[in-house]
């Protein structure tokens, strides 16, 4: 049986990362980005939301990277100072094991204990998985946004689902 390890995501892990995020740019609307990033700007996003005190977390299975989950900030103004937006990106065709749900759990976790009050989760419409995801952890749809972001040619909506501790 393939074991899972969680653990705080650490510079070497970037090109990993890199690795699991770039098709879901080039070949997805989960995400608006619309070029590929390189290892240095995972790096640098890696040191910003460090920087900021959130967590950055990776799964691995066997020792090799399978998924991450981080937490940013909201919005800038300081009474947001308690809410977070969480992000996780699981390798492609390993979907449905389990390991998004025990990775976005730990990510939650950090959260909690740091004092977090609110996560909103962000996710282009439709996306049922991590619509399902969200929803087994307490996540509940707050907002629906129509025809936010253009990619492919096409309009998407975006709805935020939220976690209140």
């Amino acid at each position: 049986m393939e074991k899972l390890n969680i653990r705080s995501a650490t510079d070497l892990d970037a090109p990993g990362i890199a690795a699991i995020y770039n098709p879901y740019i080039t070949d997805s609307t989960i995400t608006f980005e619309e070029e590929p990033v390189s290892t240095a700007e995972i790096q640098k996003r890696m040191v910003s939301v460090r920087s900021l005190g959130y967590p950055w977390l990776v799964a691995e299975v066997d020792d090799s990277l399978v998924g991450y989950a981080y937490a940013s900030r909201w919005r800038e103004r300081p009474a947001y100072r308690f809410t977070s937006e969480s992000t996780i990106y699981l390798q492609q065709g390993i979907t449905g094991r389990g390991y998004g749900k025990l990775l976005y759990f730990a990510l939650m976790d950090h959260l909690r204990k740091s004092g977090i009050h609110a996560v909103i989760g962000v996710i282009t419409i439709p996306n049922p998985a991590s619509v399902a995801l969200h929803e087994k952890l307490g996540f509940k749809k707050v907002a629906h946004f129509t025809e936010v972001g253009f990619k492919f040619e096409r309009w998407l909506d975006v709805g935020y689902w939220q976690l209140t501790f």
